[in-house]
């Protein structure tokens, strides 16, 4: 069950990006090159929808709270899936 947690936790921003792609027009015009955003559907989803949030929410300025949620938002993309295993000590 933990590991189905897991999945669906990892597969959530790209359910997203894939239903915003889709049903709007959220992605048009921001991307001179297609390549960027299919890399950051595979290795940065999180940052992608941040960013694009950006264009359409700060209109493409990168003040403090964008900037902040970038920050975050790499963070979360780049943390480790896993946490490190403890040691569990049985007697």
């Amino acid at each position: 069950m933990p590991c189905l947690f897991a999945i669906l936790a990892l597969g959530a921003p790209r359910v997203v990006v894939v239903i915003l792609w889709l049903f709007t027009r959220w992605f048009s015009g921001i991307f001179h090159i297609a390549l960027w955003p299919v890399l950051g559907f595979l290795f940065l989803p999180t940052t992608l929808l941040w960013y694009t949030a950006v264009q359409h929410w700060f209109h493409g300025r990168w003040t403090l709270v964008p900037i902040v949620g970038i920050v975050i938002a790499l963070l979360i993309d780049l943390s480790p899936a896993t946490s490190r295993k403890r040691r569990v000590y049985v007697r």
